[in-house]
Formats: structure tokens, sequence, C-alpha cells
């Protein structure tokens, strides 16, 4: 069976491997993506929808398919405004989940982060926390959320610090076992395969995954 994906955040870390991932596979026909300015690339397979993010509604119609897989978020760097964080990475992601399943869309599939919690005092993991709480309550058919720690794989943007950090969890990740194993650093394209092959499966329910469910998905 062919299908069709919507994937959100496809510039992004996991959402550019994720995109990646559906072009080389026969399962999807047919990948849209919604974005603020055109890819650089083209694929007899992809769509690109240029949108406004905060017009969502206007682009209703345009949100049908298998699975919509929402890779959206920013930092602390690009977007200092927390109204406007909290926008991009939660409201956003929760509109399109809700239009998503007006329209039967069955499946949604979340980048989040491990550590999320609506009762955090920590912005980051707090809003992650919210974000996931929203979208339990849509109640989508499947909602697959995944849970990693740090991220590498080749980011386009450089960022020092995410980069030293990278390298102090390469050193330190043998030592996380037990119930640290979870926050063990992570390689986004590990991520972005474990979510195509959960699509393919028929798995009705909330799923939430951490390091060892990505690795071995």
């Amino acid at each position: 069976m062919e299908y069709k994906a919507i994937i959100v955040g496809a510039s992004g870390l996991v959402g550019d491997k994720l995109l990646t991932v559906l072009l080389n596979h026969a399962e999807y026909d047919e990948i849209l993506v919604l974005v603020r300015k055109k890819l650089p690339m083209e694929h007899k397979k992809l769509v690109q929808l240029v949108i406004n993010f905060d017009d969502l509604p206007k682009y209703a119609a345009s949100l049908t398919g298998h699975a919509v897989f929402s890779c959206l978020g920013t930092t602390n760097a690009k977007t200092p405004d927390k109204d406007q964080y909290r926008k991009i990475d939660h409201d956003y992601p929760l509109q399109i989940a809700e239009l998503a399943k007006a329209n039967g869309i069955e499946q949604f599939h979340l980048v989040s982060a491990v550590g999320a919690n609506a009762g955090s005092s920590t912005f980051y993991l707090k809003l992650k926390g919210d974000l996931e709480d929203s979208l339990k309550a849509v109640g989508l058919k499947s909602l697959h959320i995944y849970q990693p720690s740090m991220l590498y794989g080749g980011r386009k943007d450089q960022r020092t610090l995410e980069n030293a950090l990278i390298g102090l969890f390469k050193v330190i990740d043998h030592l996380m076992i037990g119930g640290w194993r979870k926050y063990r650093s992570i390689d986004a394209a590990t991520i972005a395969n474990a979510m195509f092959r959960n699509s393919l499966k028929s798995a009705p329910g909330i799923h939430t995954y951490t390091f060892d469910q990505i690795k071995n998905a």
C-alpha cells in the first residue's frame, strides 16, 4: 500500500532525515511538507506547501493522508520571546493535529523530549509536556511520541555549545545505565527511521518511546 505523509519541520535535524527516509521508501508515494519557505530540492514524490502558520485553518483541505510527522521546534537563540516560542512548539503542532483528526488522519508522530512534563519548572520541558498532554486530549486514533535526549547527526546550522555537549555525551553515554539509559544521545537518523517503521504498523492508542524503544523500533 502507498501512503501520503505530511511533515511539519522538514528543514530541522530530524525532519530533514525523515524526509530523506520517506522519499527513499516505496511505501510512501507522496510527501507533503508544510514550510514557511521552499526547501532547495525537488523530487517526484515531494509536494511543498508554503504556508503562514498563523493561518493554519486556511490550509485544512490539504491536510489529508496516512500520517502527520511533527518535527517542528525552535530554540532560545532563534526565538527569545517565550510567547512566540510557545506558539511554534505548542500551538502550531496542536492545531495541525486537530485539523488532521478532523480530516480523518489516523496517525500523528511527534518529536518531543526526554523528561517532558507539564509540571516541570524548566520552561522547555514544561512546554513539551504541555504539548504531549494537549495532543493526548485531541483523541487521535494513533499518537506516537518520541522522547530523545541530545541529538546528533550533522545539523546544518552550527551550534558551538551544542557541539560541545554532543562531544561530552559521547564520552559519558556508556556510563548511563539502568534508568539513565533514556538520557543517552541519539542520532537523528535513528529517530527518523523509527518514525517511518512505526508508521507502517497498525497501533491504535498512545505510544511513548525513549532511547531503547527508538533504537529497537
